[in-house]
């Protein structure tokens, strides 16, 4: 258990706009990651990245100290400036063994969430880590460690009622657009087709929205959203070029930087001087700051939503108890579980080596002996050693299985 390790940082300690700067898009993952566990030896990991953490989960027995997180980020490319490096330092959290494994729990039970009850988190880091599984870069602990994980969200959802009435950023996002006052049929530019703005525009058709135009970097990967909301769908290259104007923009794309600037965006005006709507939920927003300095805006993001989310904690704060007696009892039980596997793992080599010993003894230690016997012999003296050899290997594996309930049960009380 001392070898998990998680390298963390989160919208607890870290600015949104920094955050951004460590979103790893899908394209350069499995290069980056390859890179990682050559260069500093590390047998698993994955990586979960969302609109408000960014977190390496991984097994290894390297000590979490400063230098080894400047290596870390060094080489996952980051290219995070000398000047800049201690604020990142003091800005990562750092888990090792069980309270690593604690904080893998609540933040996948929501806990942790810039929302408290919001399931979303849960799936995030089941595709996450399938990705990096399919991938090969997970192996037998993480996939224990998965396993347990999940049966620990879901009792937590099932059981307490930390996601009654639940919201997402989405919601939330919602909740502050309809403080807006908008046309009664307004325009609207939704920039990216992933899982966010699937969630948001599906969320405004819901509410009797239907003017939509869809721009993303590939039309195939938008197609479904397209035909669920009616609207036509344009490669992002194309975004430069067009001259409808729009009433209200929702952009979430997994660029590394903003994709609208200030040309750009007066393009998409087409001449319009009118009071826009703009909900970014991207990590870094894909707006640039000028944009906002110099437009009649209505400016919805991720940090702007902060207020929000404190309130639901505070009206969550009492399932958090419960949720939380949930985690420590799935961490007890897991406990004993993985120190089985160890011995499982330990022992794999045993039954190999019990049948090179009887190889070993009958063709040449006792050789001699076995070609003085009959047939009838040499039968009833292999069907002794089959069943001894199965007793021996069985054997320890029950004594070792015994060993870690009983250790279990005395740590227990």
């Amino acid at each position: 258990m001392k070898n998990l390790k998680v390298i963390a940082f989160t919208h607890k300690h870290v600015d949104l706009k920094d955050l951004g700067n460590l979103v790893i898009c899908n394209e350069e993952l499995d290069n980056r990651l390859i890179n990682l566990k050559n260069s500093l030896d590390i047998p698993e990991i994955f990586y979960i990245g969302t609109c408000n953490r960014v977190e390496f989960v991984f097994y290894g027995p390297h000590e979490l100290n400063d230098d080894f997180v400047v290596q870390f980020l060094d080489k996952m490319n980051f290219c995070v400036p000398a000047e800049r490096m201690q604020c990142y330092l003091s800005q990562v959290n750092r888990y090792t063994g069980q309270e690593a494994l604690q904080h893998l729990f609540r933040t996948s039970c929501s806990m942790e969430s810039l929302v408290v009850g919001e399931k979303e988190i849960l799936a995030q880091i089941r595709r996450a880590y399938d990705r990096c599984k399919a991938a090969g870069f997970t192996g037998d602990f993480l996939r224990l460690m998965m396993d347990r994980l999940v049966k620990t969200a879901k009792e937590v959802y099932t059981f307490t009622n930390i996601s009654r009435n639940p919201i997402s950023v989405v919601s939330l996002a919602y909740r502050k657009l309809r403080e807006v006052k908008l046309n009664d049929n307004p325009r609207i530019l939704v920039i990216g087709s992933g899982e966010t703005n699937q969630n948001l525009a599906k969320y405004l058709k819901k509410h009797k929205y239907s003017n939509f135009t869809i721009f993303n970097r590939t039309v195939e990967n938008a197609a479904a959203l397209a035909e669920e909301l009616n609207a036509p769908v344009y490669p992002l290259s194309e975004l430069k070029n067009y001259k409808k104007g729009f009433d209200l923009m929702i952009t979430c794309t997994g660029a590394p930087e903003a994709i609208i600037y200030e040309d750009l965006y007066q393009s998409l005006l087409n001449g319009e001087d009118d009071k826009k709507v703009i909900i970014d939920l991207a990590i870094p927003n894909d707006i640039d700051a000028e944009i906002i300095a110099k437009h009649p805006i209505q400016y919805i993001e991720v940090s702007s939503l902060q207020q929000i989310a404190e309130k639901n904690i505070q009206e969550r704060y009492a399932e958090l108890e419960s949720a939380e007696k949930i985690i420590d009892q799935n961490i007890k039980e897991f406990l004993p579980i993985l120190k089985q596997r160890r011995v499982e793992v330990a022992m794999k080599e045993v039954p190999e080596q019990i049948k090179a010993i009887r190889e070993l003894a009958m063709t040449e230690v006792f050789a001699n002996e076995m070609e003085q016997l009959d047939p009838q012999a040499r039968e009833v003296l292999n069907k002794v050693i089959n069943y001894m050899e199965k007793k021996y290997i069985k054997v320890p594996m029950v004594m070792a299985k015994e060993i870690l309930v009983k250790s279990a049960e005395s740590e227990s009380n």
